[in-house]
């Protein structure tokens, strides 16, 4: 199983970056995704997250409004567009998968059972 996230790199405040994370290994359609971030000395947060279907979606509130997940089922991929982003978004990104008979809150990393291998987000200021 492999999920592969990119898109990361620096980008000025109130820019955007779109990530994306293609995995292999698993049907896709059978997982819930996530992602989440882990800036340094922090512990890993959750960010947004999507049910197979594409029909729930969830985001942590410093995400709303700013961010949007959504998902291929066609090319396996899942996508974070991120936009007006802030110094505060700086953090390594990480793509996550959830097989959806779990009952685990989406917004908790404890259900998910497959990780990428992050991507750094870098904001300046």
């Amino acid at each position: 199983v492999q999920l592969q996230a990119s898109g990361g790199g620096l980008v000025q405040a109130g820019g955007s970056l779109r990530l994306s994370c293609v995995t292999s290994g698993i049907t896709f359609g059978d997982y819930a995704m996530g992602w989440f971030r882990q800036a340094p000395g922090k512990e890993r947060e959750f960010v947004a997250a999507i049910s197979w279907g594409r029909d729930l979606t969830y985001y942590t509130d410093s995400a709303k409004d700013r961010f949007t997940i959504s998902r291929d089922n066609d090319k396996n991929t899942v996508y974070l567009q991120m936009n007006s982003l802030k110094p505060e978004d700086t953090a390594v990104y990480y793509c996550a998968a959830m097989p959806t008979y779990s009952t685990a809150d989406p917004r908790e990393p404890a259900g998910y059972g497959y990780w990428g291998q992050g991507t750094q987000v870098t904001v300046s200021s």
